[in-house]
């Protein structure tokens, strides 16, 4: 049983689709569930994690720069498959931990996006593990955490919003403390090309799937969806540019002109988002009442 400030992490993670405030708010929050290395029985640990540019995620074993390892961290050790909750999605993953020379690479990259993780190692004689979460691909289609196709698409769309203000908020920060330097940090370059993948994968989904479906059953709205298809292009061009300029040699990147196209991307997805909306949910709720399940 987690304790009462963890299980009420998870209750409001689980509540609010990933979103939580006090301790936690603006944080990039994962739930681990994991087996006990002794017992056997599965345990839910919050965890902040970073994005690695693909479809894996790494997390810390900080434990707040303890001198042991987190219990969670020993669980892996002893059963590297665990479940995890990412707001959106729970999905199954096998937990790799990085070897030494990776490790100080990504270590060092979360200590410039924060240097309290300098301020934990310093802490511990113990080198704090980073691990890497692969999620193992589902024999079906993904779980999401929504009651149907209506609020799956808008859990997926808030979870972009989400992250598109984390990262502005973080070129903001990074500016105004001068953390960044001349240069772009390199955790928000792979949070900046992470976004752009998981953009074109879900526009690339809507366009294979639920364009289609709604298409045969509702030819009245080819114009909307011909409005959608275009705005997918333009979105695309958008992320093209953004992950040219990210591309750039860093010492020659100016993070103010990245940070005004994140704010080019955000203006233009977030009123595409907002129409996709409007046109579709009302639709979706009235024929789907569960993810890809027609009445």
């Amino acid at each position: 049983m987690p304790n009462p400030f963890n299980q009420q992490v998870i209750e409001e993670f689980r509540a609010n689709n990933g979103r939580v405030g006090g301790y936690f708010e603006g944080a990039r929050l994962l739930l681990l569930t994991t087996t006990g290395a002794r017992t056997g029985t599965p345990h839910t640990t919050p965890v902040g994690f970073y994005p690695d540019g693909g479809e894996r995620v790494l997390v810390i074993a900080s434990a707040g720069g303890a001198p042991h390892h987190p219990d969670w961290f020993h669980n892996l050790l002893a059963n590297p498959r665990l479940t995890v909750e990412d707001g959106v999605f729970t999905y199954e993953a096998e937990a790799v931990v990085l070897e030494r020379a990776e490790r100080d690479a990504v270590f060092a990259r979360a200590v410039e996006a924060d240097p309290g993780w300098a301020e934990y190692q310093a802490k511990t004689d113990r080198v704090i593990p980073v691990v890497a979460l692969h999620p193992i691909p589902p024999a079906g289609p993904p779980n999401i955490n929504a009651g149907s196709m209506a609020e799956g698409l808008k859990v997926v769309h808030d979870a972009f919003r989400r992250e598109l203000a984390l990262i502005r908020e973080e070129f903001r920060t990074a500016g105004a403390t001068g953390t960044a330097g001349a240069s772009l940090g390199a955790q928000l370059r792979v949070n900046c090309l992470t976004l752009c993948q998981g953009l074109h994968n879900h526009h690339t989904g809507e366009e294979l799937g639920i364009f289609p479906l709604l298409a045969d059953r509702h030819p009245a709205l080819a114009p909307a969806l011909d409005r959608l298809r275009q705005e997918h292009e333009r979105i695309a061009e958008l992320l093209e540019e953004l992950r040219r300029v990210v591309a750039q040699d860093p010492r020659h990147t100016d993070p103010s002109h990245v940070l005004s196209q994140v704010e080019r991307l955000t203006t233009e997805l977030e009123a595409h988002l907002t129409y996709e909306e409007e046109q579709l949910i009302p639709l979706l709720t009235s024929q789907w009442t569960s993810p890809g399940v027609p009445r």
